[in-house]
């Protein structure tokens, strides 16, 4: 007995975890998330997790995906489990993961407390900051054992996020209108990566004051504003049609120099390694921009 509270008191004096559990990693929920081993099987309930594995090099470890996970290519070739907002739990269960992630804000509470009650071990992940993505990417290796692969990932994007930052953040300011979609109007407040994203291309987001995610707005408030730059999202890989509705206001900054821009959507609202080729689109448009205010 006398041996057991010595060896006790050593591992407490070192630091060391009895929990039994060899990898241990604390989600964005604020919770430790425990394994015996690392994961085999994982879900991913988020298109942008899903990438987020991928790029964290567990991509060969998931199992099932929800609806819109369609990159990499590798991802559309996995079981879907329904959407984000309506999870299909039989499916899930019946490919039995050891590991489900899941979006805090945008997967149903219910549904992913119901997989803890059955004994699934779920990890929650919000991203909401471009220079949160490294993080997120390194926590999820640690739980799939892929840290090898994954710290080259983290590398190259902290180093091509410095690059963009010492190139563009400390540039005269351009006012940056996004839009998300035209009816009804929505753009992006100041708590979301688009945000970040404008403020790392040295532009200003002129509804950066709106701290609601994806905030509607009103055509008046953005004559008011009158952004120099305005960038478009839309659904797909194409420009959408009514970016081109701005044309007809012409007392605005950014239509007086042709400044209307595209860049895919998820290059920009997803919070993964490709936010950086958005990232370096959009720095070029208000470049672009940059050079007509100073020629005008």
């Amino acid at each position: 007995m006398r041996t057991q509270w010595a060896l006790l008191l050593l591992l407490v004096t070192l630091g060391v975890s009895q929990t039994g559990f060899s990898i241990e990693v604390r989600d964005d929920e604020g919770s430790l998330v425990q394994l015996d081993e690392n994961a085999q099987r994982i879900i991913s309930l988020a298109p942008s997790l899903t990438e987020l594995l991928y790029a964290a090099g567990a991509g060969d470890r998931l199992v099932g995906v929800v609806e819109y996970s369609d990159y990499p290519i590798a991802a559309q070739a996995l079981p879907i489990i329904g959407r984000y907002d309506m999870l299909d739990m039989e499916k899930i269960l019946q490919l039995q993961p050891d590991l489900v992630v899941a979006w805090q804000t945008g997967n149903p509470k219910a549904s992913v407390n119901r997989l803890r009650e059955l004994g699934i071990t779920v990890y929650i992940a919000e991203p909401k900051r471009l220079e949160s993505i490294p993080s997120h990417i390194r926590r999820l290796a640690i739980l799939a054992g892929t840290e090898t692969t994954a710290t080259l990932v983290i590398d190259e994007f902290e180093s091509r996020l410095a690059t963009l930052s010492e190139n563009y953040r400390t540039k005269t300011a351009v006012r940056t209108f996004y839009q998300v979609w035209d009816r009804p109007l929505i753009s992006a407040g100041g708590n979301e990566l688009i945000n970040d994203i404008i403020e790392l291309c040295g532009g200003v987001n002129i509804f950066a004051d709106i701290k609601l995610l994806a905030p509607k707005v009103s055509i008046e408030a953005v004559l008011t504003r009158n952004p120099e730059a305005i960038v478009a999202s839309g659904m797909d890989i194409e420009r959408p049609e009514w970016l081109d509705e701005w044309l007809k206001w012409e007392q605005l900054s950014a239509v007086s120099t042709s400044s209307l821009f595209f860049v895919p959507p998820e290059l920009l609202q997803r919070h993964t390694p490709r936010a950086l080729m958005g990232a370096e689109s959009m720095c070029e448009q208000l470049d672009q921009t940059r050079a007509k205010l100073v020629s005008n």
